[in-house]
């Protein structure tokens, strides 16, 4: 379900108490590891980590007026995401990311793209920091490139 808010902070505050303080901690990682450049936004309902368009003027494929995204966070109705898209358009980073979340002890719900986690404890807070920093947004863009010309 998409939100309808235009802010993070409006975002955060709609949510109940539990998923709120959820979703605040698993923000606080994603901009902590947040390589240079990515900017934190609502889109598509959602937080949402993106290459602006003052970097990557095409942006993305599906809405050229979206910036490219990169990462995603949401509240959901049965769960809470987090959406990676450089893992899911990488399988090196994809390898190495199952492995390293599997090493934690924490058992992976992994869809194409998302991470889905019912409480907080489910998910291995450091992985996913090491997961936010491992792609630059140059790293990103060329990816989306190549991805796009096999099209």
């Amino acid at each position: 379900m998409q939100s309808k808010t235009k802010t993070v902070k409006e975002y955060l505050s709609l949510l109940p108490p539990e998923r709120r303080a959820a979703i605040q901690a698993v923000r606080e990682v994603i901009l902590k590891n947040l390589p240079k450049g990515f900017e934190e936004t609502m889109q598509y309902g959602m937080i949402g980590y993106v290459v602006p368009h003052s970097l990557y003027p095409p942006g993305y494929h599906c809405d050229p007026k979206q910036a490219l995204p990169f990462a995603g966070l949401a509240s959901q109705k049965n769960y809470m995401a987090i959406y990676f898209m450089h893992i899911y358009g990488d399988k090196e980073a994809e390898t190495w990311f199952r492995q390293a979340y599997k090493a934690s002890g924490k058992k992976l719900d992994m869809g194409k793209s998302c991470v889905r986690f019912k409480k907080l404890d489910d998910l291995p807070l450091d992985v996913i920091g090491k997961a936010v920093a491992l792609t630059p947004v140059n790293k990103l863009v060329a990816q989306y490139e190549k991805a796009r010309k096999g099209k």
